[in-house]
């Protein structure tokens, strides 16, 4: 019986505790910025990948084979 008010009590100091809910919403933050960095980079991943296909291109044109 001592054990649940010894766990009533961790989450009501929980509840209150305003540094874990900052913790928790800074968390959120840094996630969603991830994120967007790493749709951000996907696109620009692609653009990347376009133009080095272009010099290859580019290159097999004028470089003689063999």
């Amino acid at each position: 019986m001592a054990e649940e008010y010894v766990l009533i009590d961790a989450l009501r100091r929980l509840i209150r505790d305003r540094k874990a809910a900052t913790a928790v919403e800074y968390g959120l933050i840094a996630g969603l910025v991830v994120i967007a960095m790493i749709a951000g980079l996907q696109g620009l991943a692609g653009g990347t990948i376009d133009i080095w296909t272009e010099v290859s291109n580019e290159v097999d044109d004028v470089v003689p084979k063999g």
